[in-house]
């Protein structure tokens, strides 16, 4: 494509060149032809005068010398007989015209141009006093007539040989420009082709190859989204069974001693093994994501969302013992994010608890509402964490204590962030009130990100701070 483009610019512009450039190269010819015979008209008519006062041959040889063609011995004159006795013609100079076409010009009275050995002469006719037409021959050597034109077609020819230079750079430029977003494009179709998620064209070269990157980065980003939901479906899926798989392995714990119990037991754990197997492969093979929340618009009360998480797991607290205690969801509290991402992120809080805490231990799920953000409080009485910020660093849902390596998937915490961080909040690990831990989840209800106040990460602390005064938190990050 490139190369054709050059070729049909090469020979637009050489045909343009060819049909200015031949007329003018002649018309410079004609206009320095015209230029020496007008020059040699003008110098004949010099003799003019003093062919009107005498005839006499000494003073028309003086007059002549003083010419510049006569000095040069280019100019004659030629005088017929006159009507007097012994009168003859006289020739002043050298003749190269015939003497036909003398004739032919004293007759006629009218200037005319004779091709002669080596040049032209243009022979001028002349009334003298004595009545009769002279006629005054100036020869016009070939160089003169084609003084200057040489050089003028070598100025076209270089002229024309610059704009099919310049025209076949232009063209190979736009070539370049139109050829190369089109190389990127069909190089990038082929890498997403084969695989590599992360390619895009920069949107650059004509409008329609512009469009086209356009359309190819939107359709790569949506074949990303639709792997990542997907992905993404699997892994939450995967997970959100650990919590009916947490009550068999709680029910099955007290069926007591037996064969069917233990077969009962070794089926929950195997069906846990390959949950946990899922789980970390789906997350493996997860690429980045651009949201959870299922577009704009999407969200839940979160307080009803709560609320009824609340009711299933408080059933399996009584059977274990364990005092619960919920708070702060009295109110409708609307926040940006989808309900089953929620229900998966409080399943995932919750269950931590059941799995990483020894019967009888307390929990409690506070909510507060500070107009702009809504706080989710997660506590329990057990033995806490030992290492909060590895947990949240490798986003690990089981890091507690000693146990917190059995049977975590390292997704737990990082469901729970996702939802955290798709409206602009983070999730914050410390210790409660009760003794154990408490996994805080803040929750902007603007979609602010943190750091837009100007201070990076370190704004967050300074929304911790404030919030902390104005809510009266019970726990310590």
């Amino acid at each position: 494509m490139r190369w054709a483009l050059v070729k049909v610019c090469l020979a637009v512009t050489a045909m343009v060149v060819v049909a200015f450039a031949v007329p003018l190269g002649l018309v410079v010819k004609e206009m320095a032809r015209d230029r020496a015979f007008s020059d040699a008209e003008r110098q004949a008519a010099t003799i003019g005068p003093t062919l009107s006062i005498t005839t006499d041959r000494a003073e028309l040889e003086t007059a002549v010398l003083t010419t510049e063609p006569g000095a040069a011995g280019r100019m004659a004159v030629h005088i017929p007989a006159s009507a007097e006795p012994d009168s003859r013609p006289v020739e002043i100079g050298t003749r190269r015209a015939t003497r036909k076409d003398l004739e032919t010009v004293r007759t006629s009275g009218r200037a005319s141009i004779s091709e002669v050995a080596g040049g032209s002469a243009l022979l001028q006719p002349t009334a003298l006093g004595s009545g009769g037409i002279a006629v005054v021959e100036v020869f016009v050597p070939e160089g003169e007539e084609s003084n200057g034109v040489t050089t003028a077609w070598l100025m076209l020819a270089g002229v024309g040989i610059g704009l099919i230079v310049g025209s076949v750079a232009v063209a190979d430029r736009l070539g370049v420009r139109m050829v190369q977003p089109a190389q990127r494009l069909a190089s990038a179709a082929h890498d997403l082709g084969e695989g590599r998620l992360g390619t895009r064209v920069r949107e650059e070269g004509p409008t329609e190859l512009r469009s086209a990157a356009v359309a190819f980065n939107s359709m790569a980003d949506q074949v990303v989204q639709l792997l990542s939901n997907e992905r993404e479906l699997a892994a939450d899926l995967s997970h959100r069974l650990r919590t009916p798989l947490t009550v068999l392995r709680l029910n099955a714990a007290s069926l007591g001693e037996g064969p069917a119990a233990e077969q009962t037991r070794a089926a929950v754990e195997q069906l846990e093994h390959e949950v946990d197997t899922i789980i970390r492969t789906a997350r493996e093979q997860r690429p980045p994501t651009q949201g959870l929340n299922g577009g704009p618009g999407a969200g839940c009360d979160a307080s009803e969302v709560i609320r009824e998480r609340m009711d299933f797991w408080s059933a399996l607290a009584e059977d274990e013992g364990r005092e619960v205690r919920l708070a702060g969801v009295d109110r409708t509290v609307r926040i940006p994010v989808a309900r089953p991402e929620l229900v998966a992120a409080l399943d995932a809080l919750l269950g931590n608890i059941f799995r990483h805490t020894p019967e009888g231990t307390a929990f409690a799920v506070d909510v507060h509402h500070s107009g702009d953000a809504v706080i989710v409080l997660v506590s329990d009485a057990g033995g806490g964490i030992a290492d909060p910020k590895a947990a949240l660093a490798r986003g690990g849902s089981g890091g507690r204590g000693a146990q917190g390596s059995v049977g975590s998937t390292g997704l737990g915490l990082d469901i729970v962030r996702r939802v955290a961080e798709s409206t602009g909040g983070d999730v914050l690990i410390g210790r409660s009130v009760l003794g154990g831990t408490e996994v805080r989840v803040w929750i902007w209800l603007d979609g602010r990100r943190p750091g837009q106040d100007g201070r990076g990460r370190g704004g967050r602390g300074h929304r911790v701070g404030r919030q902390r005064r104005g809510l009266r938190f019970t726990g310590r990050a």
